[in-house]
């Protein structure tokens, strides 16, 4: 085999900071192509108010962790560059810059445009001004019976000091004074979150100016409570009220080597997360004057870039409660869930009690002895496949353990609840729940207490190491002889996100594979140091070498070379070095990445052979596949880790080859099918932006995800 020149190689600094973008811009980018699906014509009414909640709620969390965290950089005099250049001051300017015009973006378009499209529609959502008389003494009884009970005015004055604002939480700032006197005085209300954010008129009180008919008539909460402010301050004139709504940081800080019992740890660490740490934003109703707003900011040691103004609604998070309205006619149609034909004689119609009924002749584990089985959702139903497997085993009466690793799950897991029926039917049970699983860590403790108290050993993850791979080992008696059978997959055991995010996962009765889980679950477990597997790439043992040798394997077919990559996100600036030597060389690179990306493609000699497309849609993109084309030896990986620092250093992942050819094969599609799309992609330019694909004029749309469901239902015989 003849190796490609690679003068180009050394001589360009691979590490100059012109090649990489910013990963906190990078992450904006991705929620500007959220925040687009809000404002495209082609997305159904209330999927549209469901992705401005997403936007917003994605923010609410970088704001939490990522800003906290350069925040906090600053203030302890860190000064260190990011790949890209920049001090934390500078990333900072550099978020509140580009976030500005998006966040005023927002809340035009659904002032401007939601609105009006929702009223058509029969969906008002009307200022309280705009009440009739009727109207509005409903609303006052409402206050004063279900809402007026539930509030708590704070004075601020030398015997009232500024109160605490909790995280999250949406406020009016209200001006009053005594009769016959000039002083301002200030108060706080806190807008209760255990009442609806939307206060809905009863049918008969729904009737609009004009006739216009209306199907779900409601007054915002927050303007319920500012037109009752009298009953709140009786003897006082009210003279002025203004929203505000806090953000403060709510990353967890728990030390690990100190901590002689980490669940213990992790419990107080929530309870400072509830109250939240410093405030790192706020959201102030833009008409807010000077005095108000920079008492605000004083008291809360904010600064003029942590302020963002708001000319509508705060808090547009709330708007995923449209999605409770009964108008299907207004959202995507419901998905139709696909089970492979191997499957499909398996009735999981008993799955609700987690009791299968094991049938005669062939069974479940025979399906996977027999042949590996790929299952991809939410095209392929978690609970007829996933599920199945895991439920089925707990009442096997062959099946002698099963091991498994939980990151993330349902508040009614029927994972957790079948994990408890095999540990009450004798079988040896082990789990790892990761309790530093960011936001779920409070959901993780209680699930963990549940198993214990069942019987199940339960462990915690490892110190420094986050487990974020998604595996499951099912050891079973068959005859003379023990046989392992496992699911490795991309997702975690969530039944209810398995339906809104794509996931990939292989069953396999493969003995290396389920060799290597024993080993994995060793090292989680127990003290095992293991490292070296017999298929498995494993971080932070072997997954970094391991790709970057695949990397630079392509490298030695020049032109010839390909690789393409799917993932969450790409920051590692290790391995976008390699893949800018492997480009360099010829090598045509193809990735798709959902959110970060800190590559940047199309420069002339240093990226010019590699393409970068985010696919943005109904579905979540949360699959990761890796194909080598090896010189015709094609190599396909499936598993958890991203090509992030975190993934391949600081977290435990495992990502597993796929041997079966026909599975390779599908996979390949997959990948073929998602770099096709022009209804969903967005394809990364050269200095940052994205541009998304149009269909060519008078040609129809190609979804990628349309296209995938449609082929999950062919394959199942089910259209």
């Amino acid at each position: 085999m003849a190796k490609s020149k690679t003068t180009t190689a050394t001589e360009i600094n691979l590490n100059d900071p012109e090649y990489y973008f910013n990963r906190e811009v990078s992450w904006l980018e991705f929620n500007d192509r959220v925040l687009h699906e809000a404002l495209d014509d082609r997305t159904p009414l209330l999927e549209r108010l469901k992705f401005m909640a997403i936007f917003s709620s994605n923010l609410d969390e970088f704001f939490m962790v990522r800003v906290a965290g350069l925040k906090q950089q600053v203030a302890a005099g860190v000064s260190k560059l990011t790949p890209d250049g920049r001090t934390p001051t500078e990333q900072l300017e550099a978020i509140a810059s580009r976030l500005r015009p998006m966040v005023q973006q927002q809340d035009e378009h659904f002032e401007q445009a939601l609105r009006p499209k929702l009223a058509e529609a029969g969906v008002h959502l009307i200022n309280y001004v705009d009440l009739n008389s009727e109207q509005r003494s409903y609303l006052q009884d409402i206050f004063e019976k279900q809402i007026f009970p539930v509030l708590t005015p704070l004075a601020v004055d030398p015997s009232h000091p500024f109160p605490y604002i909790s995280n999250l939480s949406l406020n009016l700032a209200v001006v009053v004074k005594e009769p016959n006197r000039e002083e301002d005085l200030f108060a706080r209300i806190k807008v209760p979150k255990v009442l609806p954010r939307f206060v809905a008129l009863p049918p008969e009180l729904r009737k609009q100016p004009k006739g216009n008919f209306s199907i779900w008539t409601a007054v915002p909460l927050e303007q319920v409570i500012a037109h009752n402010l009298e009953s709140l301050f009786p003897g006082m004139n009210v003279q002025e009220y203004y929203a505000f709504r806090i953000v403060r940081n709510a990353d967890l800080a728990v030390e690990e080597d100190e901590a002689d019992d980490l669940m213990l740890a992790i419990e107080q660490e929530l309870r400072k997360r509830r109250i939240g740490g410093s405030a790192v934003r706020m959201e102030i109703q833009s008409s807010t004057p000077e005095n108000v707003r920079s008492m605000l900011m004083r008291e809360m040691g904010l600064e003029e870039i942590d302020v963002y103004d708001i000319d509508g609604l705060l808090g547009l998070g709330d708007l995923m409660s449209f999605m409770d309205l009964p108008l299907p006619q207004l959202k995507y149609p419901s998905l139709i869930q696909a089970v492979p034909l191997r499957l499909q004689r398996f009735n999981d119609a008993s799955l609700s009690n987690n009791k299968p009924e094991l049938e005669q002749g062939e069974d479940f584990f025979e399906v996977i002895r027999h042949k590996d089985l790929l299952v991809h959702h939410p095209y392929h139903s978690f609970s007829r496949t996933v599920q199945h497997f895991i439920t089925q085993a707990a009442h096997d009466p062959h099946v002698l353990a099963i091991k498994m690793t939980l990151y993330r799950t349902s508040g009614d897991s029927p994972i957790v609840k079948a994990l408890i029926s095999a540990a009450e039917n004798g079988k040896q049970v082990a789990v790892l729940v990761e309790l530093k699983a960011r936001f779920d860590e409070e959901n993780n403790i209680v699930w963990a207490r549940t198993l214990e108290q069942a019987g199940v050993h339960v462990v915690y993850g490892l110190v420094g190491l986050k487990t974020h791979t998604k595996v499951t080992l099912v050891v079973r008696q068959e005859g003379s002889e023990i046989r392992r059978y496992v699911h490795i997959g991309t997702g975690n055991y969530n039944p209810k996100t398995a339906k809104i995010y794509t996931d990939l996962g292989i069953l396999s009765c493969r003995e290396d594979l389920g060799a290597d889980l024993t080993d994995l679950f060793n090292y989680l477990t127990g003290y095992s140091r293991q490292r070296s597997y017999r298929k498995l790439l494993v971080s932070p043992v072997s997954l970094r070498d391991r790709m970057t040798a695949m990397i630079r394997r392509e490298m030695e077919y020049g032109s010839k070379g390909r690789i393409v990559a799917k993932m969450n996100s790409l920051v590692d600036q290790k391995i976008i070095a390699t893949l800018y030597e492997a480009s360099q060389v010829g090598v045509k690179i193809d990735l798709i990445v959902r959110g970060i990306c800190c590559l940047r493609p199309g420069v002339e000699k240093v990226s010019e052979n590699i393409r970068v497309v985010s696919i943005i849609g109904r579905l979540l993109e949360h699959s990761r596949i890796y194909y080598f084309q090896n010189g015709g030896n094609e190599e396909v990986y499936i598993g958890s880790a991203d090509w992030m620092p975190r993934n391949l250093d600081r977290r435990v992942e495992a990502v597993t080859p796929i041997e079966d050819s026909e599975i390779t094969k599908d996979l390949q599609e997959i990948l073929g099918v998602m770099l096709s799309d022009n209804r969903q992609a967005w394809e990364l330019q050269a200095d940052g932006s994205y541009i998304q694909r149009k269909p060519p004029a008078d040609d129809k749309a190609d979804s990628a995800q349309e296209n995938l469901l449609e082929m999950a239902l062919q394959s199942a015989g089910m259209m």
